[in-house]
């Protein structure tokens, strides 16, 4: 332990010479390519990207199981069998993977039933992101059961989405015709400790155009918090043709 100690801080002084006795640019960028050392503390330090944030690319192995999921999916009993002999033994990633692509797929039950599998792993850490990318799918799909399950256990998880999220699903729920549940969502988002963001008021105001009732508390809640600010009024006769394309643009 000495030893290793005793190098990182030989390295760090000369590091530190270096830098005093030569300022050209290109002398200290290398000092401090050799400063920054793999493994060592100021490397471990740095924040980590969320798994389900990073590139998803599925292995044979992912791809084995996606496609024999797919297959099963109408036999339950085969379907759980091949879960607990196969898929629980995928690596991380190969999970992560299958998931992300079963999202883009709008393959809603075999999406809810791995993520049942993430849930329990070994490995899973309750997550913004992974609840986010589930109830995106699921508002996509018009899934409002599978969403409120959802919700709840984030909820039980203690899982606090930043305001931007929070926008983001309002108003996809807005534009995939579930008012009802995106004001929930709104009412959460109001509740939030963060501070609140003139952004994600605008995005939803936007999707709200079709419905005019909700808009204006969405509006009266906006001055409130941002008086300073003006909110973008569309002409009435804009209102039917703005509800039968759904407004996917923000303001």
């Amino acid at each position: 332990m000495w030893r290793l100690t005793s190098s990182f801080l030989g390295r760090t002084c000369a590091t530190i010479r270096l830098l005093l006795h030569d300022t050209s640019i290109e002398t200290q960028r290398l000092a401090l390519v050799r400063f920054y050392v793999p493994g060592s503390a100021a490397a471990s330090s740095s924040p980590s990207l969320s798994i389900w944030r990073r590139k998803k690319e599925m292995t044979k192995e992912g791809l084995i199981a996606a496609k024999e999921l797919k297959r099963l999916q109408s036999n339950p009993v085969r379907l759980s069998r091949f879960i607990l002999s196969h898929v629980s033994r995928l690596l991380k990633s190969d999970i992560v993977s299958v998931l992300a692509e079963f999202q883009r797929q709008n393959q809603v039950f075999l999406s809810m039933k791995l993520y049942d599998v993430v849930r329990k792993e070994i490995w899973y850490r309750p997550d913004m992101f992974f609840y986010r990318d589930m109830l995106m799918m699921l508002a996509r799909n018009r899934k409002v059961d599978e969403s409120r399950q959802v919700w709840e256990d984030l909820k039980r998880e203690e899982v606090l989405f930043d305001q931007h999220t929070f926008g983001d699903l309002v108003r996809t729920y807005l534009d995939n015709g579930l008012p009802s549940e995106a004001m929930d969502i709104y009412d959460e988002m109001r509740r939030s400790p963060d501070p609140p963001l003139s952004l994600p008021f605008r995005v939803i105001l936007k999707g709200l155009i079709p419905y005019p009732e909700l808009r204006e508390k969405v509006k009266d809640d906006f001055l409130e918090l941002f008086p300073d600010m003006i909110v973008y009024e569309p002409p009435e006769d804009l209102f039917g043709d703005q509800e039968s394309r759904g407004g996917s643009d923000s303001e």
